[in-house]
């Protein structure tokens, strides 16, 4: 199954040159995850052809626009494209009520049920969930209420050997036999062990997704051994002072937070405009944490089931 993440733009504040605000793809199987929505969504989704029906979760970090400003364009396309299926769009007080008014002054009837599910930024807190992943919010600490999001997969079935399976088991005692119990016989006496007749599941996948925030020590039980850390990085490390002053962190402290973690690989965005040149944030964090990439737009990051490698693609 598909667990991979599309970058669709890694800037902050003001759009530079072949950087779009930010917005990320998160694909878990056929399901499509909108993470943030700046300014140019809609246009990076057809520029890497990914339908925006497909979207069934939006989730929305905070209320600065270069994070949210792009999402009433996007659902008024979806609305004028006459999307039906239903969508979740979770985000921070507030939310709702911009949408509603500029729903209003632009007289616009959304044809299409959206829920909205608004979230409290300021606790880890499980805000959703389907028959694969579950989502989490992760508390960021930043100029207004703001959190970051952790999906993970859920614990997967063992695999049954039919080989090795006694021909008068039931489906009901395979179910159970899947989901690691012995079966049982009448008096309670174990008639087929598990371990004689399954194999281990392959591995649940997790994405820790750390939006604007400064250097967060406190978050490291919740993102401990993440597959995938996303971590904003606006600036360099000689800008700490600037960082800490506009709450945000340092490509050398996204790189000491992953190490820490524990997590298998890091990639950075949020890059402040005024660097043209991003080798020297990669080069900085690389130094602390060498299994780092750049969050650049385009870029394809697929998380595999069957081992710890990553495999990344433009």
């Amino acid at each position: 199954m598909d667990f991979e993440l599309k970058i669709l733009g890694s800037s902050s504040a003001i759009p530079a040159p072949n950087r779009f605000h930010t917005a990320q793809v998160l694909t878990v199987g056929s399901h499509l995850n909108l993470i943030d929505c700046g300014e140019g969504t809609q246009s990076q989704l057809m520029r890497y052809k990914i339908k925006h029906h497909r979207i069934l979760n939006i989730f929305i970090s905070h209320l600065h626009g270069d994070h949210y400003f792009g999402l009433f364009g996007l659902l008024s396309t979806m609305h004028l494209q006459m999307r039906t299926t239903p969508l979740n769009l979770f985000g921070p007080p507030g939310l709702a009520e911009l949408l509603t008014l500029q729903f209003k002054v632009s007289n616009t009837n959304i044809n299409f049920p959206i829920t909205f599910h608004e979230i409290d930024p300021t606790v880890y807190k499980r805000i959703y969930e389907d028959k694969t992943i579950t989502v989490h919010t992760l508390p960021m600490q930043h100029r207004v209420p703001c959190c970051g999001f952790l999906f993970k997969e859920k614990p997967k079935p063992r695999h049954l050997v039919k080989e090795k399976l006694p021909s008068f088991l039931t489906p009901p005692q395979l179910v159970r036999l899947k989901f690691g119990e012995d079966v049982m016989d009448e008096y309670g006496e174990i008639l087929v062990h598990n371990k004689d007749v399954t194999t281990d599941p392959k591995r649940s996948r997790s994405y820790a997704y750390c939006s604007d925030t400064k250097y967060k020590e406190d978050i490291l039980p919740y993102i401990k051994g993440a597959d995938l850390l996303y971590h904003e990085a606006t600036f360099m490390h000689d800008m700490a002072d600037r960082a800490a002053y506009t709450n945000h962190s340092t490509a050398q402290q996204a790189a000491t937070l992953a190490l820490k973690a524990n997590v298998k690989r890091l990639l950075i965005g949020h890059f402040s405009a005024r660097y043209k040149d991003l080798t020297p944030l990669l080069e900085e964090a690389k130094a602390i944490f060498e299994n780092t990439t750049l969050a650049i737009e385009g870029k394809t990051i697929g998380v595999l089931e069957y081992d710890f490698r990553d495999e990344f693609a433009n």
